[in-house]
């Protein structure tokens, strides 16, 4: 069962768009303090599905949607037809429409490398997008953990302050 069958090379090109802007909008809104994270997974989200396009592209490359539509595919005369030699001919025509055959998939690879080359390149470019994002993710979550670790020691020393007040009363009320 082929899910991708029914969809154009357009329909393919948007729908890496909408799945990485669904993802970062639900995402966003059900961790929106994780924004950064959030971004770096509906860029990373992009580059993965591209990339999958691509192969899927490079695995169906016999499909007519990669084609351009200028050639139609090629074929083989027969051989067999021919008067007084025509049945000795007959290993020749299947020969002939095997080289044929081995032709008419390489055209069909040669029209289908152009669009899973594009595909594969904006997933190149969103994973070079993604190292920046991923580098500055990282870092705001380093802040945000001493941060934290800044707020616990603050914390703790008040708990210890107030633990120690709470020692000293009890000493002068005994």
């Amino acid at each position: 069962m082929d899910l991708l069958g029914s969809k154009s090379r357009d329909d393919l090109r948007i729908f890496s768009w909408v799945a990485a802007g669904i993802f970062a909008l639900v995402a966003g809104l059900w961790r929106p303090r994780r924004l950064h994270w959030t971004a770096l997974g509906s860029v990373l989200l992009f580059a993965t599905i591209n990339a999958g396009f691509g192969s899927y592209v490079l695995n169906h490359f016999s499909d007519p949607r990669w084609s351009t539509g200028g050639q139609p595919p090629l074929t083989a005369p027969s051989f067999s037809g021919t008067p007084i030699v025509g049945q000795f001919l007959g290993p020749l025509d299947s020969a002939l429409n095997g080289v044929v055959g081995g032709v008419n998939d390489f055209l069909a690879f040669k029209q289908a490398l152009p669009v899973a080359l594009d595909f594969l390149a904006t997933s190149g470019w969103a994973l070079l997008v993604a190292f920046p994002l991923a580098v500055l993710a990282a870092g705001i979550s380093c802040a945000t953990a001493r941060r934290r670790k800044a707020e616990f020691e603050r914390y703790t020393a008040t708990v210890d302050q107030l633990r120690d007040e709470l020692e000293q009363l009890k000493r002068q009320l005994s």
